[in-house]
């Protein structure tokens, strides 16, 4: 009876070991929680037995039980590491369409190739849907959706109106070339450029050559020059000629043209869409002593916002901000809870899946309901202790060669037994 005895104290170290070793190969991962062999002895009696007398039958594994306690919490550079300080699990699903929702702590999010936010594994992060405002706009786990970051932002205005001022040099003189050409610096005295932007919301780049044509005389005070502009590579015409000409009287003021100047219709090498564009110099360009200048310079498009950067706040709201300046909330963080949070089935890479014995998930905002906030920026590292793993190591090794002496010596006795003639 005591082989069997020492047998199961052997085994159960083992088991001990085995989840000791578990634990201590895991201190580096993320969300990883630590569990704990617990035992129970085995007894065999009856009421017939005198209790006094009674001697046990050695010991069972009661249970493999998991710790939740919190983790050691790091600070990172990224965003989408996310940490739950105090009680509650993210939702996951491994599959877009249908599948079970997985559950986990370990907050190390990325954006896939698709934009979706997954976790290492490739499950995505779930979330409650928001309307514009940012107020959640359904609850419950089946109403959560997968975070997914938006490419753009906005609705692409063409440009239509370009306001430029400049200020030209009274004392340019005419280019020694007469014929212009954009590639021959030569050819013209000043040039400017400015963005605009196509249908699409593409940016385009509208430069205009200045070129000084005549020079004030005693008899012409004025003096005129042409202003050639150009999308890309192609030419703008207004009627069908270019350049268009600037006059100025002897102080310096523009006299014409007086108002916009509308291009004939052209289409952008980055849209199908024709675009019509008119170009005003306004009052506030003049030819004075002063070198070349830009005194203003706008546009009425609107370009497509590109998606720049996403942040996590503290009550899981998930926002991306692009290039245009705006900002749009995608989605609010929804977190999990069990009754019995050690009867959770573990799935490997520190995820978990709903048992009987955990019962149903509770879900529910973060920071309300006795869930956890939410610290964006930070990780949740293992609950693994070393130096409280490694004296546990000690005691289970000590327990089993324990088990083993007294398996050997009852060893030994049978064989004293056997050999006595």
């Amino acid at each position: 009876m005591s082989f069997y005895t020492s047998l199961s104290g052997l085994k159960a170290a083992q088991t001990d070991l085995a989840t000791i070793s578990h634990n201590l190969a895991n201190v580096g991962t993320n969300g990883f929680k630590k569990s704990r062999s617990e035992f129970a002895d085995v007894i065999a009696s009856s009421v017939g037995v005198n209790p006094t007398q009674v001697i046990g039958s050695g010991t069972v594994v009661k249970a493999n039980r998991q710790q939740f306690s919190q983790g050691n919490l790091v600070q990172t550079s990224s965003a989408l590491d996310i940490a739950i300080s105090g009680d509650g699990f993210f939702a996951v699903k491994p599959q877009l369409d249908g599948g079970p929702v997985n559950f986990t702590r370990n907050g190390s999010f990325l954006v896939n190739a698709d934009r979706y936010v997954v976790d290492g594994q490739g499950a995505h992060l779930q979330a409650y849907p928001v309307d514009g405002s940012g107020a959640v706009v359904a609850s419950g786990l089946a109403s959560a959706v997968n975070v997914r970051l938006p490419a753009t932002s906005g609705t692409p205005v063409p440009t239509a109106n370009v306001a430029l001022s400049v200020n030209l040099p009274a004392g340019g003189a005419i280019p020694a070339t007469a014929t212009f050409d954009r590639f021959d610096p030569t050819s013209y005295n000043e040039s400017t450029q400015a963005t605009i932007f196509d249908a699409e919301g593409n940016a385009q780049v509208l430069t205009t050559y200045f070129k000084r044509e005549t020079v004030p005389t005693g008899g012409t005070p004025t003096s005129t020059w042409s202003a050639f502009s150009f999308v890309g590579d192609q030419a703008l015409t207004v009627a069908g000629t270019a350049p268009i000409t600037l006059t100025f009287d002897a102080a310096g003021t523009l006299t014409s043209p007086t108002t916009a100047n509308t291009f004939d219709a052209f289409t952008p090498a980055s849209s199908p869409n024709p675009q019509v564009l008119a170009l005003n110099f306004g009052t506030a360009t003049t030819q004075l002593g002063s070198p070349f200048d830009v005194a203003s310079s706008s546009q009425d498009g609107v370009a497509v916002g590109q998606l720049q950067g996403v942040t996590v706040d503290s009550e899981g709201m998930i926002k991306a901000s692009f290039s245009n300046g705006e900002a749009r909330t995608l989605g609010k963080v929804l977190l999990a809870n069990f009754a019995n949070p050690s009867g959770l089935r573990q799935l490997g890479s520190s995820s978990w899946a709903p048992t009987g014995l955990s019962g149903t998930p509770i879900v529910g905002e973060p920071g309300s309901n006795g869930f956890g906030g939410l610290l964006s920026g930070t990780i949740e590292r293992s609950n693994v202790d070393q130096t409280e793993e490694l004296v546990g190591l000690i005691a289970a090794q000590r327990n089993f060669q324990a088990n083993a002496k007294a398996l050997e010596t009852d060893n030994q006795i049978s064989q004293t037994i056997f050999n006595i003639q």
